[in-house]
């Protein structure tokens, strides 16, 4: 019986070090997985712009981490604007940008999203920008 209860001990020791290890790995790897993107802004208000008239509005950014950045994807959230993105890798250190070009087209408050994918993130970064369309007078 001795044995069995010292044996039982001896793996749940056993199990919880596993475990303590495996937290340990873990909060290692957690921290060293830092975003290399730094966003000078993720929203802008334009204020009042003028019925249609297209505004651009541009997010800029840098790459604070060790290893070039590519940008994967970039979705505006209606048909109202287009993007424009940098297309080359971003070295490190070095900056780069996404552009919306929003359609000014109906009167009245907005606002709207992009949402960008990078090779530096694997949650997407949801960039807001919103202002007052004024109708001509």
């Amino acid at each position: 019986m001795k044995i069995v209860k010292i044996s039982l001990l001896a793996l749940t020791i056993s199990l919880m070090s596993f475990s303590v290890i495996s937290n340990e790995v873990k909060s290692e790897i957690s921290s060293t997985i830092v975003s290399a993107i730094s966003w000078k802004s993720d929203s802008v208000d334009v204020g009042q712009i003028p019925q249609g008239t297209p505004k651009n509005i541009e997010f800029e950014f840098k790459n604070t981490g060790d290893k070039p950045v590519i940008i994967t994807n970039v979705k505006p959230a209606c048909g109202c604007t287009a993007a424009d993105y940098t297309k080359d890798q971003i070295a490190p250190g070095k900056s780069g940008f996404i552009k919306a070009i929003y359609n000014a087209a109906a009167p009245g408050a907005f606002s709207k999203t992009v949402t960008v994918t990078t090779s530096a993130d694997e949650t997407p970064k949801v960039l807001t920008f919103k202002g007052t369309v004024v109708a001509k007078a």
